[in-house]
């Protein structure tokens, strides 16, 4: 327990001294990893493809840009297990003056009669156009007080053990913390794996599960998406395992894995995220389209909100998530970030509803301690 305590205690000094640092648990994983790292370490490249070749920690937002930029955090000090990451000496690491990470961002809340209609805009176009799928997200803020922000991370961490579950503090992005499900791409030996995942209802506490045509159909979308690409990669062997339920948290996807050999891409698999990413999961289908109909109708910036992050090739490793289940920390609030896939057979209260229950997992967390 004192372990522990030290170990909250340490992440409340990173943040309270405003260092640049990213600390993260692998889904399935009780070990807490961390990076920290000066500003010289930190590298803003133009696209993905430029991180072909480095090594360390990628922050990607949903659309690269100046307020909002890739950043690779390489390995300065790099630590794994809660007793190596207490034993850091916290003298030695370089700190920043308060707000410098500060993220000066206008936060637009849309209130439930605005969300439903543009619900109901998004059914109609999809309806009368060769549009099949769009993600509409929105944000929901919640009030901060003074409670302990490694308190808030270990009890995520603790609620949502088959997540990758992280907290992130970087000049240019702010401070963020999330807990997501899904992967984008991960190693396994010699072979990588991806993850299609769509498809949203509540957790049951039976595991009987029933899904609708509309979640079915969302998430067929997705897995048809990312086999066009592995026809672009000339990758035609592969094992697909779904779909099957992925419970994660408060709430439950569909969820389909494809694995397939690591020499398909060699050292270059920032070529490969590039078209991959975003995915239907995150935009919608066809993409391009999805993406300009979202720029359109979302009245906020996404920022990292269904971006990716994660280890890159970092002991020869890579493990990226899409940055689902998301917040933003700011001094006097939590801005959570959530949305849900829209096709023509989607309902606009339900829609509304399944925003709410993603927002659950973190809002869950952030109440439990506050309530102590």
């Amino acid at each position: 327990m004192d372990e522990l305590n030290n170990f909250i205690r340490f992440i409340d000094r990173l943040q309270a001294a405003n260092c640049n640092f990213a600390l993260w648990s692998v889904q399935g994983s009780n070990t807490p990893e961390i990076i920290i790292t000066g500003n010289n370490e930190l590298i803003y490249p133009a696209n993905i493809n430029k991180l072909n070749g480095q090594n360390g920690f990628v922050f990607a937002p949903y659309e690269i840009s100046e307020k909002s930029p890739l950043i690779l955090l390489r390995p300065g000090i790099y630590k794994k297990g809660i007793e190596e990451i207490t034993s850091i000496n916290y003298e030695n690491i370089q700190k920043h003056e308060s707000g410098k990470h500060k993220s000066d961002e206008p936060c637009y809340f849309i209130s439930r009669d605005e969300y439903l209609a543009n619900i109901r805009q998004t059914v109609d176009e999809i309806k009368s156009t060769k549009l099949d799928k769009v993600i509409v997200s929105r944000l929901i803020p919640f009030k901060r007080n003074n409670e302990s922000i490694g308190e808030v991370y270990m009890q995520l961490f603790k609620q949502i053990p088959n997540a990758f579950v992280y907290l992130i503090n970087l000049p240019k992005a702010g401070f963020w913390m999330g807990a997501t499900p899904e992967i984008l791409l991960k190693s396994e030996g010699k072979m990588f794996e991806t993850v299609s995942l769509a498809g949203t209802q509540s957790r049951h506490n039976n595991c009987c599960y029933e899904w609708r045509t509309k979640e079915i159909e969302e998430q067929a979308f997705v897995s048809r998406y990312i086999l066009d690409i592995f026809h672009k990669f000339n990758i035609h062997s592969y094992t697909a395992s779904g779909p099957e339920t992925l419970e994660s948290g408060k709430v439950a996807h569909l969820s389909t894995s494809f694995r397939f050999p690591a020499n398909k891409l060699g050292s270059n698999f920032g070529d490969f995220i590039a078209k991959l990413h975003p995915t239907p999961a995150v935009c919608g289908y066809p993409k391009s389209k999805a993406a300009q109909f979202i720029s359109k109708i979302e009245k906020h910036n996404r920022r990292y909100y269904t971006g990716y992050l994660g280890p890159w090739n970092l002991n020869g490793n890579v493990e990226l998530f899409v940055n689902l289940r998301c917040m933003e920390i700011r001094p006097e609030q939590y801005i959570l970030y959530s949305g849900g896939g829209i096709t023509s057979c989607s309902i606009p209260e339900y829609e509304w509803e399944e925003t709410n229950n993603k927002a659950e997992n973190l809002l869950s967390a952030i109440k439990t301690v506050q309530n102590k």
